[in-house]
């Protein structure tokens, strides 16, 4: 295979192999070399289940390597690269959730994209889905800029926190249900972890919209049954158990398009459409 080659980061110009080690220095990186690896599903619910600090937690989430199919593919995505990034590394490793530490609205979408956060390391950004959801975050006040193209560019989101329900790029974005099972500790992690300041869930699509009831379910919530169906705007109240004074409102689901390519394109989901829900979010987080 030969050595790998070294390639400038497009911000800091420091370079980097693809997929990137830990504690070498890529922008926004919270793993060291001491951080525990998680090759096993058992390992997983092992690594997920401490009192972790989200650095702490991130820093777990972004060597998982529990799931063989899905480390084979990202990292063969990060070594080969789609041509018009040939000149970037690759971070190609999972990809924690990114944002505010003590978030108020919470969105939540279904994988990285393979030459999108794969590539830059965080999440949203470096893609086409990115840009509209950065771009409206932007336009309602919530994000410092209107792109997110790479860790370390400055952006900074205000109130609101993004994470995928899966960690890694699927092949043609489809996840088994045994990848997804495996993945699901560091998904139920991290919302314990912020869902004390969280008033709004926003769900990208029918599978975030799944995910986001099968996880506040298992952190105690009473959601309706049967299952709520996902739509564009859909709106499910739920009260989350000792997790919020009882004078401040339920948790609300919302449920919005998700900016992929297909339904921007199709029309299926416009710019007034996205901006929509995310301003109910915002005003029903109170940001």
């Amino acid at each position: 295979m030969g050595t790998p080659r070294s390639l400038p980061h497009p911000v800091t110009g420091r370079l980097f192999v693809s997929p990137v080690p830990p504690a070498t220095g890529w922008p926004e990186d919270v793993a060291a070399g001491t951080t525990p690896i998680a090759h096993t599903a058992a390992e997983v619910s092992a690594l997920a289940a401490s009192n972790l600090s989200l650095d702490e937690l991130g820093a777990r989430i972004s060597l998982c390597r529990a799931c063989p199919r899905l480390v084979k593919w990202r990292e063969e995505v990060a070594r080969v690269k789609r041509r018009s990034f040939n000149d970037q590394p690759y971070w190609g490793r999972p990809i924690p959730g990114w944002g505010d530490r003590y978030p108020r609205l919470l969105i939540v979408g279904l994988a990285p994209a393979a030459n999108g956060a794969n590539r830059t390391g965080r999440m949203f950004t470096g893609d086409r889905a990115g840009d509209w959801l950065f771009g409206s975050l932007n336009r309602l006040g919530l994000a410092r800029q209107p792109t997110s193209e790479h860790a370390g560019d400055g952006q900074q989101l205000s109130g609101v926190r993004m994470l995928a329900t899966l960690r890694c790029a699927p092949p043609d974005n489809k996840p088994t249900v045994v990848e997804r099972d495996t993945c699901s500790p560091w998904m139920l992690a991290e919302w314990r972890s912020v869902l004390p300041t969280v008033r709004v869930v926003v769900a990208l699509g029918g599978f975030g919209w799944s995910a986001a009831l099968r996880t506040l379910r298992e952190l105690g919530c009473a959601a309706p049954t049967p299952k709520p169906r996902f739509a564009h705007g859909a709106r499910v109240e739920l009260h989350v158990p000792h997790a919020q004074p009882s004078s401040v409102q339920p948790l609300t689901l919302l449920g919005c398009y998700h900016p992929s390519q297909h339904n921007t394109f199709t029309g299926r989901l416009t710019a007034p459409k996205l901006d929509e829900v995310l301003r109910a979010a915002r005003d029903l987080a109170g940001l």
